[in-house]
């Protein structure tokens, strides 16, 4: 006998989900994943606001050192009164003046004796002054001539307290271009040469047995005339401090 045809077998379509089976043999499929992101990409707002309460702090801190520092030197200003020592001339005197002109040149043969006066005005403060270097000079603009510097051994100066420091200065056959000794030469005997004095120092202030740092110091008392000087009229210098600030 012939066997029966065998019949086809039908495949399931995609999806196709056998009612029969089991619930617990269906296939479970996780949820999906969430991509992760590099460290570039994750949030910053606890360092942002970490630096903001550094910042904060940190001007905060300022503002309170800042207000200290002026409270203090408040304190010490109106406690302490201080005031800038005060530098003039006293006395300046032309023991020899003699411009010669000579074959190989123009000579200037010069002496001078400068008293310069400081004073401390301070009652509760003390000035103390490194060397001082002082120079004496005559003329102005292009036929300014120097006469020498003289060193002043280093001094105190108490509380209220004034001190005369005399300065001796000459030049022996200073050759000179002969236009600036015919200019000196007649200045002089008009008594209107001008005559320069500067002195170049350090000074420290001393506070109840502190002494505070050495600070360097111009004085200049330019522009004085014989003529002034012989009739007494010594004017007041002006003090550089620092190569900024200009005190009378």
């Amino acid at each position: 006998m012939s066997e029966p045809p065998v019949k086809p077998v039908l495949q399931k379509p995609p999806g196709y989900k056998d009612p029969n089976s089991p619930a617990g043999q269906r296939r479970f499929r996780p949820p999906p994943r969430k991509p992760v992101l590099p460290p570039s990409f994750h949030s910053k707002k606890r360092k942002t606001s970490y630096g903001r309460a550094c910042c904060c702090c940190f001007c905060i801190f300022f503002l309170i050192f800042l207000l200290l520092i002026l409270i203090c030197g408040a304190v010490f200003y109106l406690w302490f009164d201080p005031k800038l020592p005060g530098f003039h001339i006293q006395s300046f005197r032309i023991s020899r003046f003699n411009v010669t002109k000579r074959p190989d040149g123009t000579y200037l043969d010069a002496r001078t004796t400068t008293r310069l006066e400081v004073k401390n005005p301070n009652g509760k403060m003390t000035y103390y002054y490194g060397d001082t270097e002082v120079e004496v000079s005559f003329g102005e603009g292009g036929y300014e001539t120097e006469l020498g510097t003289t060193t002043v051994p280093a001094f105190t100066m108490p509380e209220k307290n004034t001190r005369s420091l005399r300065v001796e200065t000459k030049a022996s056959n200073k050759l000179v271009v002969d236009e600036v000794g015919n200019k000196l030469r007649a200045r002089y005997r008009s008594k209107s040469l001008p005559v320069n004095v500067e002195a170049r120092t350090k000074v420290g202030v001393g506070v109840a047995g502190l002494k505070i740092g050495m600070v360097g110091v111009t004085v200049k008392c330019d522009g004085m005339s014989k003529k002034q000087l012989d009739g007494g009229d010594m004017p007041k210098c002006v003090i550089n401090m620092l190569k900024w600030l200009n005190i009378h």
